[in-house]
């Protein structure tokens, strides 16, 4: 991904190694917060197979509707999230305020940056 992929207020989330419903939990408080490219009823289907289910969805954060809240989920989710280096962070704020986050990798290059994230029921 490069800064001509996607303007610099979007943020792209993909979260794999959870359930259907934590995936649509995670989405739903970060819409809350901001723009997204899927619509609230758009629910993760989960596909037939061995795969791994990777549900991604992309965020606006150029301004923060709504301040996320605590949000519950069944189990630990795993996110990996991208975009510029401000608009990471914004989105990260978000995040904090709705689950407690463990950074558990990060890659930085010129104009952007991905974090791994572990996402777990908020306080």
């Amino acid at each position: 991904m490069n800064s001509t992929e996607q303007p610099e207020t979007q943020v792209l989330v993909e979260l794999t190694g959870c359930s259907k419903e934590d995936a649509h939990t995670v989405f739903g408080a970060l819409r809350t917060s901001f723009e997204s490219d899927r619509a609230s009823d758009d629910v993760p289907a989960e596909q037939p197979g061995a795969r791994p289910t990777v549900w991604s969805a992309t965020f606006d954060v150029a301004d923060v509707r709504q301040q996320a809240a605590p949000t519950r989920l069944a189990g630990p989710v795993p996110a990996t999230v991208q975009g510029g280096y401000e608009a990471v962070d914004r989105l990260r704020e978000q995040l904090d305020a709705a689950f407690t986050v463990q950074e558990e990798g990060t890659a930085s290059g010129d104009q952007e940056k991905e974090l791994q994230l572990r996402l777990e029921s908020g306080q």
